[in-house]
């Protein structure tokens, strides 16, 4: 049988069309409008020609970006921290949440531990302590002072900590009767049926990583050392002239300030864009999933 819709609900389908493409216009516009400017000449750009087109096409902002043994190597260093960083932070944040994730019967300390883990969202020592207590370890200048300070991620921790929770216990204990043990249970039975839930968190951490600017110009000393965003930001944005050659000033002849930062936008979103279509369908069921139960 087919159902026949009011006129009011169809007005308000409308309206919610419209309205959700509207929204989503004006989100696409600004990104056109940038797209289109790093594509530009900067004399086009300086005289407010290019609005979604690019005036003057020229890949001088790319070639200005791209074309740098520095950039190479900084993008070598985002590429080996989220390589090495997501994993690390993925496995941490499973072998806490697991156990947490259990009642007190199962897990004596199951309370003091979380609130010993909650506690550091809610409570800072600060950046001087932080950055003191990095470089009493020895690793600053290194390429684990940028993966060993957050190596656990406390949010992600509570997301998949109420994911496994809302797992049903009959599940557990049917493994149990069947002989499998807490490893068995957690990385066969746990881990698979928390596919979106990981799947949303690895997201969260790749992004998290590979945008990462402060801690690079904070805990590097030297500029080969810094990840692509902390490059992209000394020498782009900042322009820090002592990490600037004779070729770039020639370069800026051709290049505006705003040119290079657009195309140091796109530049830097193409790895997350080149992810974020195969974890985009667990998204909203892993966010939603992971924080309706306490």
């Amino acid at each position: 049988m087919i159902k026949q819709t009011s006129i009011s609900r169809r007005t308000f389908l409308a309206f919610n069309y419209l309205f959700l493409t509207a929204v989503a216009v004006a989100c696409l516009l600004p990104l056109l409008n940038v797209l289109a400017i790093s594509f530009s000449s900067s004399a086009a750009v300086g005289a407010g020609k290019v609005q979604l087109w690019p005036v003057g096409f020229n890949l001088s902002s790319y070639s200005f970006v791209l074309n740098k043994p520095e950039f190479a190597k900084s993008f070598a260093v985002s590429l080996g921290r989220v390589a090495v960083g997501v994993p690390l932070n993925m496995l941490l944040t499973i072998l806490i949440a697991y156990p947490l994730s259990k009642g007190s019967r199962e897990f004596r300390f199951r309370n003091a531990y979380a609130w010993y883990f909650v506690l550091t969202m809610l409570f800072s020592g600060g950046l001087i302590p932080w950055y003191m207590t990095i470089k009493m370890t020895g690793i600053i200048d290194t390429f684990w002072a940028m993966i060993l300070p957050g190596a656990v991620p406390v949010f992600n921790v509570i997301l998949l900590l109420n994911f496994f929770k809302s797992l049903p216990d009959e599940i557990d204990q049917a493994a149990q009767i069947d002989g499998a043990g807490r490893w068995q249970a957690l990385w066969r039975i746990a881990v698979p049926l928390s596919a979106p839930a990981v799947a949303t968190l690895t997201l969260f951490c790749i992004v998290t990583h590979w945008n990462a600017w402060f801690d690079g110009l904070i805990l590097m000393n030297r500029p080969e050392h810094y990840p692509l965003q902390s490059y992209l930001q000394t020498v782009i944005v900042n322009r820090d002239m002592s990490l600037v050659t004779a070729q770039d000033i020639l370069k800026w002849s051709e290049v505006s300030d705003r040119t290079s930062k657009a195309a140091q936008v796109f530049v830097a979103v193409i790895p997350v864009l080149l992810v974020y279509p195969f974890l985009q369908k667990y998204f909203a069921e892993g966010i939603v999933m992971g924080s309706v139960k306490g």
